[in-house]
């Protein structure tokens, strides 16, 4: 059983006639009969009933269907995916989940508009995951936060993403002229958990002043880190990025003195393989994102 004969197959079943799909397949129609009656004799069954105006499938050939249909795929999925010229393929890009909601949609939609026969698998992890991943050539870049402790891997820098101060809308620094670290001393934080790299920066942004963090909730979402916040359970630091996407009256956003920030970065091996197709998602990445922090309205 040849792939040849499943597409001849399958042509023939989805045309429901030899001569259409001869020219489908680009072969004479006799050629065509005598790679189905080939088939045919292998698997010692008719595939198809010959009737005046039409052949339709045996239950044979329905059962057959079904397998043939799966292995031409996969056998064109295969291909794709090995096929070195930068249009078609798989490309895996990995995220940090403080980044992916607010990045990731951006670059694949300007990914699609280079490589749009490419599909683009993500997939969203804390940096520890990805760097592993990123090590073992199971994804072929990843969007992270500085710092990454990954010395083999190549580590890009793309821009500075301010930390704001997120804080209850009532809460009395919202009408502050002006706020920086030193105003947050004391006061409780809500913060992700110890996995999430963005901890880190905040940590070592309030320590840089000598203000230690009083962390009275951790999250592993910073969606709930937002939704504490405005229940007025402390106050936190947000990457400018999360801002843009929040409209929500409950919460106030301010820029501080110091204007702390984090580094965004991508990531990838040097010493693996690279193709085309992701050293194209590596440009694109770099056109997109480089020096081009989200805009914001924040005073």
């Amino acid at each position: 059983m040849e792939i040849a004969q499943l597409i001849h197959f399958l042509a023939v079943d989805q045309h429901a006639s030899f001569t259409k799909a001869a020219k489908v397949v680009a072969l004479s129609q006799p050629a065509l009969s005598r790679s189905i009656a080939r088939l045919e004799d292998e698997l010692g069954q008719p595939l198809f009933e010959r009737q005046s105006r039409q052949v339709v499938l045996t239950d044979a050939g329905r059962v057959l269907r079904g397998y043939a249909t799966q292995v031409v795929e996969l056998v064109d999925r295969a291909k794709a995916e090995i096929t070195d010229d930068g249009q078609t393929g798989r490309v895996r890009l990995g995220a940090i989940p403080t980044i992916a909601p607010y990045l990731v949609p951006r670059v694949i939609s300007a990914f699609r508009t280079v490589a749009s026969l490419a599909d683009i698998v993500v997939s969203e992890d804390v940096t520890e995951n990805l760097t592993r991943a990123c090590a073992a050539g199971d994804i072929d870049v990843a969007l992270m936060a500085l710092p990454v402790e990954a010395p083999y891997l190549e580590v890009e820098p793309l821009f500075e993403d301010e930390l704001l101060l997120v804080l209850p809308a009532a809460h009395s620094l919202h009408a502050a002229p002006d706020v920086c670290l030193d105003d947050l001393r004391g006061h409780p934080f809500v913060l992700l958990n110890e996995a999430h790299c963005l901890t880190d920066n905040v940590v070592t942004a309030c320590r840089s002043r000598a203000v230690e963090p009083v962390s009275v909730e951790r999250t592993s979402q910073l969606a709930m880190v937002l939704e504490l916040v405005a229940m007025g359970h402390g106050v936190s630091l947000i990457p400018k990025m999360a801002r843009v996407t929040d409209h929500s009256p409950d919460r106030a956003y301010r820029s501080l003195a110091a204007h702390p920030s984090r580094t965004i970065v991508m990531v990838w091996n040097r010493y693996r393989f690279q193709t085309k197709l992701a050293a194209r998602l590596l440009d694109t990445i770099r056109t997109e994102l480089q020096t081009s922090a989200p805009a914001d309205d924040t005073h």
